[in-house]
């Protein structure tokens, strides 16, 4: 009784013969996946946790603030133009009131940056979540950072958005973000080497330090159905021997 069944509490059923310690059966692996291809279904799988790798998240949170940067960046001067030419194109218009006047010009200015504003951001949106999707989907199939994958990721989302206009606007777009991909690839490679760690080691490292921490609490709470165990097998004894 002062044991589970099927041997110690330091070695679970189906781990006999296994090192002393034993490993919970979500802990996985310290090391990530040989295959390229289990590498990327890792991106689009949630853990024990019920949350996404840090890869994935990155690229949400990418694509929402290039949202927001586009929808100021042409909301705003969307907003002042649309203001400015309703004004000078309203001069015989007849209001009831001043009040009337500027909340007309004002409602004139918000469409003006909901439709300026929209036109950027899903635009930028779009582009940013394709080249980050591309550039750490290369990254994580072949285990490494490189420049080239930034190029790609960067002639990738200039041949999409260049697409409509025929084969050749879609070249033109590729060699165009291919030219871009190249500087921000070296900016976030500079910015990762000055951090002391790439993606792909940092992901490394946060795989094998949660590992050691699954096995840290899966081993103290073995400990402690042992000891309860082995103390509700001395109370039994006791009671008996009475």
């Amino acid at each position: 009784m002062g044991q589970p069944p099927g041997g110690s509490a330091a070695s679970p059923p189906g781990w006999a013969g296994e090192q002393p310690v034993s490993k919970p059966w979500y802990a996985g692996t310290p090391e990530p996946p040989v295959s390229g291809w289990q590498r990327l279904l890792e991106l689009v799988r949630k853990d024990e946790f019920n949350q996404y790798p840090e890869e994935t998240l990155n690229i949400c949170k990418a694509t929402f603030t290039a949202g927001v940067v586009g929808l100021l960046y042409g909301g705003i001067p969307g907003f002042t133009n649309a203001k400015k030419r309703y004004i000078e194109g309203s001069d015989a218009e007849m209001y009831y009131s001043r009040l009337d006047a500027v909340q007309s010009a004002h409602r004139a200015a918000i469409r003006g940056f909901v439709r300026y504003g929209w036109r950027w951001s899903w635009r930028v949106a779009a582009f940013v979540a394709i080249f980050n999707t591309v550039s750490i989907s290369l990254s994580v199939y072949r285990d490494k950072t490189s420049l080239s994958h930034f190029a790609a990721a960067g002639a990738a989302s200039g041949g999409l958005f260049r697409f409509h206009l025929g084969l050749g606007g879609f070249a033109a777009g590729s060699i165009f973000g291919a030219l871009l991909g190249v500087p921000a690839g070296g900016l976030v490679m500079v910015i990762q080497k000055l951090s002391g760690e790439t993606i792909v080691e940092r992901r490394k490292r946060k795989r094998r330090e949660l590992y050691e921490q699954q096995l840290r609490e899966w081993n103290t709470n073995l400990s402690i159905t042992e000891n309860t165990s082995k103390e509700t097998e001395d109370y039994i004894q006791e009671e008996t021997e009475k």
